[in-house]
């Protein structure tokens, strides 16, 4: 891979200064379903005027499982990742499912991703971190502790999302058509260069506004068997934005302060921003509170939605197959999650 611009050198933090975790991500990759469907199409279904749902969200269209399931979402991501880090099956000791919404309560998904895998019985571990849009980040954190903590040698993390169920289109539309389907993975491996690794990494919860963002039901909340009507009623995704955004638009700025200080960086030594994708509109916001440069920063909501724990992943393997990390980038991820959290890492490629 090569970087789209030389990468910035700083005396006070070189690039080849000690990680705290001397990992990195040996090769990305997503999955996307082939159905798209515009926010014109929609406008449509619903009797909206023309125009309606993209001027309310950005988003212009998302794409949304039709053959496919989460599961064949994850095992494609998870390949192509492999792939590009030039490993097989047999080369992972470590299954991290970092999915949102898993594919069923109970087992975990990544035991079955690692099935469909073809990675031997046995072999390795298989378990999923859940921390709603933040899963990804926090999974990699954990596969790079244990890495570093030669408790594994080469892990395998995959977020795969199908964000187009239970949305509520008949009572909040402006939220459903945030949402789209799809899945990237990650093989995190021991770091190869001086100075390769995770520079900081940070989360921080405010639970305040923990009914902001919910899906209540399929959990021991309600019982279906004694009460369905109620069930039924927490079975759709609702959300408050106006709450959750006065909780970010308070915090997440100085967040961001805290990361890039235990990074030793500022928002000017940042080379790339990998941000969870909430939104065109939130991505906007975010760009002008925190003070990154625009075009550091990858955008793809407009065209692929909010893809709840695949979006970094994804962003991070589309910057990576378009040139924009190169040796020694310093690359920063963050996101904000129902709960509600803020995650961020600061690595250095």
């Amino acid at each position: 891979m090569k970087h789209d611009r030389p990468v910035p050198r700083q005396t006070e933090t070189p690039k080849a200064a000690p990680a705290l975790l001397p990992v990195r991500i040996a090769g990305t990759g997503h999955a996307l379903p082939v159905a798209e469907v515009t926010s014109a199409e929609m406008d449509a279904r619903l009797g909206l005027r023309p125009g309606t749902l993209a001027a309310a969200t950005g988003v212009v269209a998302r794409r949304v499982c039709g053959a496919e399931d989460q599961i064949d979402l994850a095992v494609a991501a998870a390949q192509a990742a492999l792939d590009r880090a030039g490993m097989g099956p047999g080369d992972i000791d470590l299954v991290l499912g970092a999915c949102g919404i898993p594919y069923q309560t109970l087992p975990a998904t990544a035991p079955l991703v690692m099935q469909r895998l073809g990675l031997p019985e046995g072999r390795a571990a298989a378990f999923d971190v859940n921390a709603t849009c933040l899963s990804f980040l926090a999974a990699l954190d954990l596969a790079a502790l244990r890495i570093a903590a030669g408790m594994a040698r080469n892990v395998l993390v995959f977020s795969s999302e199908v964000a187009s169920r239970a949305l509520p289109w008949d009572t909040q539309p402006e939220v459903a058509a945030l949402f789209g389907d799809g899945a990237a993975a990650a093989v995190v491996t021991r770091a190869a260069l001086p100075g390769q690794g995770i520079r900081a990494s940070l989360m921080e919860t405010y639970p305040a506004a923990y009914d902001a963002c919910r899906l209540g039901a399929g959990g021991t909340r309600i019982d279906f068997h004694r009460d369905p009507h109620g069930f039924a009623a927490e079975a759709r995704f609702q959300m408050d934005g106006k709450a959750l955004f006065r909780v970010t638009h308070r915090h997440f700025p100085g967040f961001v302060g805290r990361l890039l200080a235990a990074a030793g960086w500022t928002a000017a030594d940042v080379d790339l921003v990998v941000p969870h994708q909430a939104s065109p509109l939130a991505l906007e916001h975010m760009v002008r509170e925190t003070g990154f440069a625009p075009e550091r920063v990858v955008n793809m909501a407009a065209r692929l939605g909010n893809q709840i724990a695949a979006s970094i992943p994804t962003a991070l393997d589309s910057a990576a197959r378009d040139g924009r990390i190169g040796p020694g980038a310093r690359v920063l991820l963050l996101g904000t999650s129902a709960g509600v959290s803020f995650g961020g890492m600061a690595l250095v490629a």
